[in-house]
């Protein structure tokens, strides 16, 4: 059977002809973001002398502190570290967290609890060794107003003279709560700025990389991180997270990493940086591919009956799309369906399971080339009420739509 006699490709077809003015709009911000990206490129001179590796201390790495500048001036910062040395979303932001936070101080998260492994880092769940809380830093979370925005108020009037770092998680997690666009990010930061003593403004940036025209750092963040398994390493880097943001500061989370008085200058690049060049270079275009994705998911779940968010037509803040199943053998299918339709592992089944850093057991489908690549078409779930599915990526659109073709077979969906 040909994929256009296939059960639900009349459902596609009709999802693409109503989003075409939404796609558009998605192609408007990519070649924004590539103009941006290739002119970082050209002005640090890109050559095919820095895509190579280097051993040991790392001493001098040519390639590696070009890198770091065009992802600083791609970014609007004045410094960046990149690095194949850390694993993760949630290893960069640990850097950030440990490399400023000093015992004493206090660090409030502004857009309630943060994603879970973080919550495992800073203390406030479980009581991992190494936590900021053993550490003696004091962590709060402001809890959001009952429409899902930021309370202002009771930030500014929560902080206290050992309010050393204010944090935000740009990308809802498994909240059921919005993502927060850069628009709603500038008033709060501006209100930050304001003060006689501004805390330190740290953005987890994870899953929002190019996703509109501005990253927090041009609104009044210091510092963002981030994944280079996700939006800026385009599926084509196989490890390593950045941060990027005032000099000083950077300066403080490289000492971290590696060691006080070393700070970034060490750090070999045992993978070969073409892989890093071209997948920052690459980014602006996939992240165009995973929010067309997103969105024909929520068009066709939407016209299905099922609670989505974003809604298909509204802003995007980041790659990430929720759908409530409102059923645990719903999820399991759908789970599947993904697993079964990937390039990789198309043939293993996947089960809710324990999962370090969360508290609930989650649902994975993961074929990727990449281990733990969410920009590839993967899906995951806390495994619990309502069963909300979280589609974060598909660097190919065609990918999702055989993707999502399965899916409405699997569920029995007719056209």
């Amino acid at each position: 059977m040909s994929i256009a006699q296939k059960t639900g490709w009349t459902l596609i077809n009709k999802a693409e002809q109503n989003l075409a003015p939404v796609f558009a709009r998605f192609e408007e911000i990519a070649l924004y973001n590539q103009e941006k990206v290739l002119t970082a490129f050209k002005a640090e001179k890109v050559g095919t002398h820095h895509f190579t590796t280097s051993t040991g201390y790392g001493y001098g790495d040519l390639g590696r502190e070009t890198l770091e500048r065009v992802f600083a001036r791609a970014f609007g910062a004045e410094a960046a570290l990149v690095r194949q040395q850390i694993v993760s979303g949630t290893h960069a932001i640990n850097l950030g967290l440990s490399g400023l936070l000093r015992p004493g101080d206090e660090l409030i998260f502004a857009t309630g609890l943060p994603y879970d492994t973080l919550r495992t880092v800073c203390g406030l769940e479980g009581n991992a060794p190494g936590n900021l809380r053993e550490y003696g830093v004091t962590v709060k979370a402001i809890p959001l107003l009952p429409d899902g925005r930021i309370d202002q108020e009771r930030l500014l009037g929560s902080l206290t003279v050992r309010t050393r770092m204010v944090a935000f998680q740009r990308s809802c997690g498994y909240e059921d709560r919005r993502s927060f666009a850069i628009n709603d990010l500038a008033p709060v930061f501006a209100a930050l700025r304001r003060l006689p003593k501004p805390p330190i403004i740290f953005v987890d940036n994870c899953y929002g990389e190019f996703v509109e025209k501005e990253e927090p750092l041009a609104v009044g963040a210091d510092l963002i991180a981030g994944s280079l398994i996700k939006n800026p390493g385009a599926g084509w880097v196989p490890s390593g997270g950045y941060l990027a943001g005032k000099e000083a500061l950077i300066n403080q989370v490289a000492a971290r990493l590696y060691a006080p008085g070393l700070d970034g200058k060490v750090g070999p690049s045992l993978m070969n940086l073409r892989l890093f060049f071209q997948g920052l270079f690459d980014a602006p275009h996939r992240v165009y591919e995973m929010l067309k994705a997103a969105a024909l998911f929520a068009w066709v779940f939407a016209e299905l009956g099922y609670t989505v968010a974003p809604a298909p037509t509204d802003p995007r803040t980041d790659v990430i799309q929720r759908i409530d199943l409102r059923s645990p053998e719903r999820l399991l299918a759908v789970c599947r369906s993904i697993q079964a339709i990937s390039p990789v592992d198309s043939y293993l089944t996947p089960e809710p399971a324990e999962m370090p850093g969360y508290q609930e057991r989650v649902v994975m489908a993961a074929g990727t080339f990449i281990n733990g690549s969410t920009s590839e078409l993967t899906a995951d779930a806390p495994f619990k009420p309502p069963y909300s599915l979280y589609f974060q990526g598909s660097l190919s659109y065609l990918h999702a739509k055989v993707g999502l073709l399965s899916i409405l077979e699997q569920l029995k969906i007719d056209s």
